[in-house]
């Protein structure tokens, strides 16, 4: 009996809400499970068989960045691994809401649950002004992709995972970015796009890898934006760690 294919947008929304911060995932990690998904119980179907090639082809990886993401994705149960051979890997996807340790929380990362004054960490951050400036404080004036530093005439706020791929408004998934680069990016996924602006040499290899980091702190919710330091918005110095995609100025 074919199962039932299950709300792709309520799916899309447990993983950004509940599975990537308790699971602490990597945008790698979030990208193998998210693919993974697609051609599994979004198409009705529990189980999976795949080669490593045909899944670093379709996240867009190399073959051991997605290897490495998949073992992750089973130690930690949203993968169940039926059978491996040299062909490849059959595995069952678990939906979020089937994962345990993300159903009842035992993996929640620390500070997870509420800001001071109780505002949720999982807040629709383009509600308000002042979650929207929070997002601004948090990357210190500069620009998450290019590191160009902002002025309030220039700067916006970009989704990491886009709108249209049903990213989520939560802390996790919006970076401070100039306008130059929201335009650019527009619906290309995060990694890709600061690979471009290496290429065009906006980045050097070093600020290259820092926003690999940062990006893969941001999507694991690592980077928690700090509402209390709202008095004191923008520091003169330093650059900070975040992510990415959907435009909305203060």
């Amino acid at each position: 009996m074919k199962n039932k294919k299950p709300n792709a947008e309520r799916v899309w929304k447990q993983v950004d809400d509940q599975l990537v911060p308790r699971l602490r995932l990597s945008i790698t990690e979030r990208g193998v499970y998210c693919h993974l998904l697609r051609h599994s119980r979004l198409e009705g179907r529990t189980q999976l068989r795949f080669s490593l090639p045909w899944l670093a082809r379709g996240a867009r990886l190399s073959t051991n960045p997605a290897r490495r993401a998949v073992r992750r994705l089973i130690a930690r149960g949203a993968l169940r691994l039926i059978k491996r051979n040299n062909a490849g890997h059959v595995v069952e996807v678990l939906l979020p809401e089937e994962i345990r340790t993300t159903h009842h929380g035992r993996t929640s990362r620390p500070g997870a649950g509420a800001f001071p004054g109780g505002i949720d960490f999982d807040a629709d951050f383009l509600n308000t002004r002042a979650l929207r400036r929070a997002i601004h404080v948090r990357e210190r004036g500069h620009c998450f992709y290019c590191l160009r530093r902002l002025t309030p005439m220039i700067r916006c706020l970009d989704h990491v995972v886009p709108r249209v791929s049903f990213g989520s408004n939560s802390y996790r998934n919006l970076v401070s970015c100039c306008l130059h680069c929201n335009s650019q990016k527009r619906d290309r996924s995060a990694s890709d796009f600061l690979r471009r602006l290496y290429r065009e040499r906006r980045l050097t290899a070093p600020e290259l890898t820092a926003r690999f980091r940062a990006l893969d702190a941001l999507t694991s919710g690592k980077l928690p934006p700090p509402l209390p330091a709202l008095a004191n918005p923008l520091p003169r110095k330093g650059r900070s760690v975040t992510s990415v995609h959907s435009v909305s100025s203060v």
